[in-house]
């Protein structure tokens, strides 16, 4: 760790030592005394802040779904284009790869395979898919479209197809077929073309 890593606070630290280490060998695989030697703290600070493993979890999804909601943010503010602002997800996903140095699949996708019912983590994984399906939604109604919630299921089929490809990809040496966010991205805007209504200009 870096002087500049240990000089964060100790909360942090641990955020970012589970989020690395989630990531990369998953939840159920990672141990406490992995996470505490990586962040450099002791199981006293672990305990004062998260309470355990479970709440460590739930804080780190907390805090990835906080990023992806800000990167989306900024994507969308740079888009006026209703067709542009339903594609946005992909484009968002593409930033948030080069932002935070992503190179496996869906954290997300991910936790909800290894994550027991009622584990305190679920609650971040149900915020990220209301924060998909009533954004797509919205979108989806703004841009004029005849059937929003189906519009909103398709793109979602898409996305969630695209992540699960990525994962497969990192998971698979010599896989590559190509940038499946590229491609799902591709097949939504021909899908696109047909279903939403151009924009009437006032007057």
């Amino acid at each position: 760790m870096s002087g500049n890593a240990a000089s964060r606070p100790a909360r942090q630290r641990l955020l970012d030592a589970a989020g690395e280490l989630f990531y990369e060998s998953g939840i159920a695989a990672t141990g406490v005394d992995a996470v505490l030697a990586r962040a450099r703290v002791s199981p006293a600070t672990l305990y004062a802040h998260f309470s355990g493993k479970d709440g460590l979890v739930a804080a780190y999804l907390e805090q990835r779904l906080a990023q992806w909601r800000e990167i989306w943010d900024e994507v969308l503010d740079e888009r006026t284009d209703p067709v542009d602002r339903l594609l946005s997800v992909f484009d968002a996903v593409v930033r948030y790869r080069e932002v935070e140095g992503t190179r496996r699949g869906c954290a997300f996708l991910a936790a909800a395979v290894e994550l027991a019912p009622g584990h305190p983590g679920r609650q971040w994984l149900a915020a990220d898919s209301r924060l998909l399906t009533e954004r797509l939604h919205d979108l989806a109604e703004a841009a004029g479209v005849g059937d929003p919630t189906g519009i909103a299921d398709g793109l979602l089929a898409l996305y969630d197809g695209a992540l699960a490809r990525l994962a497969r990809q990192a998971a698979t040496p010599g896989l590559d077929t190509g940038d499946p966010l590229d491609r799902a991205r591709r097949m939504a805007a021909g899908w696109l073309a047909g279903q939403v209504r151009p924009v009437q200009p006032p007057g």
